[in-house]
């Protein structure tokens, strides 16, 4: 029995996808082992979103080989699929498998061992249409919570993202593998999952031949097709949360809070993407919305929900991003008072618009800019925490960290308690700074 040892690195879409490679492994009898252990496989789910995620790709791909230089290395995903003949010459791989591959790796992996051979035949080309790649699982490493993959691809085009380029264009899940994949799991004892996909505000769309710009740019956009999915999944016996991957500011409308508020199982945590607080920056980077759309869709998230978690992303040092257009941004931010904020430093991607703009921003300033806005993030991070003291909370005990049990409410603040009285897996209601529950 061969031994075979998983490495993700990336997005929430590439662990649920890591999570199904190791189930056709298991099921076809290769034997799964921690990655820091000897294996006969090194199978590592690469991410290319930034120039810091190659460089860790290619370093665990080198590190896997240098583990076992007799072992067979597979570099999947994204880093790969950005440039398939340079990672063929790379000596440290042994088999490059493609984002629309990555449900054959099984039988891909035993073909090697019949030819070895590397090749690169496997990597699609997903310029052209492709069908959306099915996948299923039953269980995750997390025990708790559940990924689940609805949606692939995307048509946005960022002038800073290559993801249309090796994600394709926007492939939706058919509702009837989602529900069966949600009550799989909710019969494995999984109490919350998660909707994800690489643009999730597009489920559905694809075959309409209206693109997500076109439908949201008027303000009256309600994707009926993603709020029959949550609302479907809701009705599974078992599932007692869900949670949205990252959303659209301009998803949010009434309409669509108004449906989704009648979910009582969706949680009030939000991920809406934001990039930059400056119209003028959001302009370059090819963002189809104004500051202002961002603004009333948080507003709308306050007006329908009590007190949300919302969070987003923002890069720093964009192409031509000018000190003004930076304090604006921090200005912003400030004002809309996230949960989290995940900073990002501008890293420059070859075949986008934003890698030939004039005025690329120094190092030294992006790391500059990065640190003041981290800094905003925290003490904005601090200041949500704080208002959840003395609150009654539910919470779903996820594992044990030291003498705490610890998990995370429906907003995804994580708490610890001492008690003895919760176990892993259970959802409970507790009070914050109670005898036994406290901030982490």
């Amino acid at each position: 029995m061969k031994k075979v040892a998983f490495r993700n690195l990336g997005c929430k879409v590439n662990e649920y996808e890591i999570e199904h490679m190791q189930q056709r492994m298991a099921e076809k009898g290769y034997f799964i082992v921690p990655f820091d252990a000897k294996a006969d496989i090194y199978v590592i789910n690469t991410c290319t979103v930034t120039n810091i995620a190659d460089r860790k790709s290619r370093q665990m791909l080198h590190r896997a080989k240098k583990e076992n230089p007799e072992a067979i290395v597979v570099a999947v995903g994204c880093y790969v699929q950005s440039d398939p003949e340079k990672a063929a010459k790379d000596q440290a791989v042994d088999i490059i498998i493609g984002n629309n591959q990555k449900s054959k790796i099984a039988d891909i992996i035993d073909e090697y061992f019949e030819n070895h051979a590397v090749s690169i035949e496997t990597v699609s080309d997903l310029t052209k249409p492709v069908e959306y790649e099915e996948m299923q699982i039953d269980h995750t490493e997390e025990h708790t919570r559940a990924f689940i993959k609805i949606q692939d691809g995307c048509n946005q085009f960022c002038s800073y993202c290559e993801i249309p380029i090796v994600r394709g264009r926007i492939r939706s899940r058919s509702l009837e593998s989602i529900l069966t994949e949600c009550r799989n799991l909710a019969d494995n004892g999984y109490s919350e999952v998660v909707l994800t996909g690489i643009h999730l505000s597009s489920y559905g769309l694809d075959g309409t031949g209206i693109s997500y710009n076109e439908a949201a740019k008027d303000g009256a956009f309600t994707n009926k097709a993603l709020l029959e999915v949550i609302t479907e999944v809701s009705k599974i016996d078992g599932i007692k949360r869900i949670r949205l991957g990252s959303l659209e500011p301009r998803l949010i409308t009434e309409e669509f809070l108004k449906i989704l508020t009648k979910v009582d199982k969706i949680c009030p945590h939000f991920h809406l993407s934001l990039q930059s607080g400056s119209n003028e920056t959001l302009k370059r980077m090819n963002r189809h919305y104004t500051t202002a759309e961002y603004a009333n869709s948080v507003k709308l998230l306050r007006k329908y929900f009590d007190d949300p978690a919302i969070t987003t992303d923002v890069i720093v040092g964009f192409p031509q991003e000018t000190q003004e257009e930076f304090e604006e941004s921090c200005k912003f931010v400030k004002e809309m008072g996230f949960f989290e904020l995940h900073v990002f430093k501008y890293s420059r991607r070859k075949g986008t618009v934003a890698d030939k703009m004039a005025g690329q921003i120094p190092e030294n300033v992006k790391d500059e800019r990065s640190e003041k806005l981290i800094a905003i993030g925290n003490k904005l991070s601090d200041e949500f925490r704080k208002r959840y003291e003395g609150r009654q909370v539910e919470v779903l005990f996820e594992e044990k960290k030291g003498t705490s049990m610890v998990g995370h409410t429906r907003e995804y603040i994580m708490v610890g308690t001492l008690s003895d009285d919760v176990k892993k897996g259970q959802i409970a209601a507790m009070k914050i700074n109670g005898e036994s529950l406290y901030f982490l």
